[in-house]
């Protein structure tokens, strides 16, 4: 099958350059395109993460003929049609009920990446298209990345580099998602510190007739005058009306001296 040699490898997902209208936008994912020679199919193999890092895969196997075939999944469709028109499109159209349920159209552009558009026909018969972008990972190939090279045969060095470098990217790619969750939540910390920071100068420059104890809560109150002044009594035990121009918040003093919006 030489027109499916330059699809097969693994392809690395582009999430900012793609658009979604079925389902959420992936944050990183995997597309695998292989070839099982003794049962001469393809094998589709997909990994993603979320934006909420919740990881999914899929699997399935195809013979890229032409004809329609069974599929293996009955709750994704009843049978799939695959075939490849020329060495830079592979069609894949999968059948529910007798209608199609999901067309998937891999590409690969001039620029060498394998672009994936899906078309999903929702039960009322609207159509929702998904495209994707991937770029070529490292990989050792038994075969040729292009119709025209030279056939390349892996040796036992080139498949241990290979998977030194698969576990290196995925250890990599781990390590940094972990360092952004840190420096995201680090960044929520700072700024709830700024908004403590802030309110309190507020607090310790306005009117304070008694001292507040630390893990009780109080109200800020603006007079007309513009100057604050904080309270032990709530709105609601004023009645109809507090006797200020505005109430501002609910205030907690916190053991390091910060006040806090509650």
């Amino acid at each position: 099958m030489t027109e499916a040699y330059n699809f097969l490898a693994a392809w690395q997902l582009f999430p900012e350059r793609g658009s979604y209208e079925h389902g959420t936008r992936p944050k990183s994912g995997i597309y695998r395109i292989a070839f099982n020679n003794t049962q001469k199919e393809i094998l589709i193999t997909m990994n993603w993460v979320t934006l909420e890092d919740h990881a999914f895969s899929s699997e399935y196997a195809l013979v890229a003929d032409g004809e329609e075939h069974s599929f293996t999944d009955p709750e994704i469709a009843d049978s799939v049609l695959a075939s490849f028109p020329d060495s830079t499109h592979f069609q894949v159209v999968f059948h529910k009920s007798g209608s199609v349920a999901l067309e998937v159209a891999h590409e690969i552009t001039p620029q060498g990446y394998l672009k994936v558009t899906q078309r999903f026909t929702q039960p009322e018969g609207e159509v929702r298209t998904n495209v994707e972008f991937y770029h070529k990972q490292l990989s050792v190939l038994p075969y040729s990345a292009s119709v025209s090279g030279a056939l390349i045969r892996p040796n036992e060095e080139g498949m241990i580099r290979h998977h030194a470098l698969t576990a290196m990217e995925e250890q990599t790619n781990m390590q940094l998602t972990q360092i952004r969750q840190q420096i995201e939540l680090l960044a929520i910390q700072a700024k709830e510190i700024q908004q403590r920071k802030e309110l309190s100068m507020i607090i310790y420059d306005a009117k304070l007739s008694f001292n507040p104890v630390i893990g009780q809560t109080y109200y800020l109150y603006q007079k007309d005058d513009g100057a604050h002044l904080v309270s032990m009594v709530s709105p609601a035990e004023w009645g109809a009306k507090i006797p200020f121009k505005a109430f501002v918040a609910a205030v907690k003093l916190l053991a390091d001296h910060t006040w806090k919006e509650v």
